[in-house]
């Protein structure tokens, strides 16, 4: 079978490996479809922290079962499914005590350990998530970057009637925002320095779609949400200007979640945050309740994820494909590459 491999960084290769063997506690998928993120950008670009090369990518994915092991019983061949791409210890504070997520050892494939980019990808199927038929290959791979959102919200608990707030209308951004209205927000309000991205978000169901470039986040709030502001902003942009933004005109004793990854070392007011008695708190990856809620969401019509897709690519167009994201940074969201053509 091939496999991707980047060698250096902005350069790749397609090596002929066997089909791996599978154990008897694990699956073989043969992989459909892959999402690029802005982490796997990173690596394309030499600049992530936590990833060196040769590396073979691919963690936002959708396959089918083709071969199942002796000791696995809950799966089945011809079975759409996806994959979560951490790998843990099991035995650290964190992982006995339910949040695997942030296990002290925590690898992630296509990062630290080798990702799903090839033909074919034999896993432990306890990293395996069940897709229903109905869901095209397409929605499957974007259940992972879902989950992140899904797990977002789960950090303030119900967001039931709540007004949302949500800095930056990347992919990410655009999920946080449907999955806070698929789980009941009253009203969500997003932001974004692109009218592009943000007519997206508009085609995605978001109710208020602010220029921060054009308003002020903090009179964009008051006109759309009142005197009360937001319950919760959430930060998926990632830089000092949003947390900046999000602390300067949070209501006091609200709560702000980062959600994005900061490149850099932040320079943020934290008088304020004292002083407004802020609650900051963040966000890491998903667990699995996290993706079987992100997939109820989809089955349910609460989060639409076509609308995100902005190009497929030949799975020996990887490189092309990063090429593309490049040059088309503002209007591009989730681009897919097609493993098996």
């Amino acid at each position: 079978m091939l496999q991707q491999v980047m060698t250096a960084p902005g350069v790749i290769e397609f090596k002929e490996v066997p089909v791996p063997q599978v154990e008897d506690d694990q699956v073989l998928i043969k992989i459909m479809k892959i999402g690029v993120c802005g982490s796997d950008i990173h690596v394309y670009h030499g600049k992530h922290p936590f990833t060196s090369y040769p590396v073979t990518q691919g963690h936002e994915v959708s396959g089918e079962i083709v071969e199942v092991g002796k000791a696995v019983s809950n799966f089945k061949v011809g079975q759409k499914v996806t994959i979560q791409p951490q790998v843990v210890c099991g035995h650290c504070h964190p992982c006995t005590h339910g949040k695997y997520n942030l296990c002290e050892e925590l690898k992630v494939m296509g990062f630290q350990t080798t990702g799903t980019a090839s033909h074919y990808f034999a896993v432990d199927a306890k990293k395996v998530t069940l897709l229903p038929e109905e869901m095209s290959f397409d929605e499957g791979a974007m259940i992972e970057p879902l989950a992140v959102a899904v797990h977002a919200l789960r950090r303030v608990g119900d967001v039931q009637g709540m007004n949302i707030a949500v800095l930056g209308a990347g992919p990410i951004g655009i999920l946080v925002a449907q999955t806070a209205k698929g789980m009941g927000a009253k009203q969500v309000l997003i932001t974004d320095v692109s009218d592009v991205r943000l007519a997206k978000a508009k085609e995605c169901g978001v109710d208020f779609c602010i220029n921060t470039k054009e308003k002020n986040f903090g009179e964009a709030m008051l006109e759309n949400f009142g005197p009360d502001k937001a319950d919760v902003i959430y930060d998926c942009a990632g830089n000092d200007m949003t947390m900046g933004q999000a602390i300067q005109y949070a209501r006091k004793g609200s709560t702000i979640v980062l959600v994005a990854v900061f490149s850099d070392m932040a320079k943020i007011d934290l008088a304020v945050l004292n002083d407004h008695e802020l609650d900051l708190n963040t966000s890491m990856m998903y667990r699995n309740e996290d993706y079987v809620e992100a997939i109820q969401l989809v089955n349910d019509g609460k989060v639409s994820l076509k609308p995100l897709i902005s190009k497929h690519f030949a799975f020996k167009d990887y490189l092309k494909a990063y090429q593309y994201i490049d040059e088309n940074r503002e209007t591009t969201m989730k681009v897919i590459i097609n493993v098996q053509e």
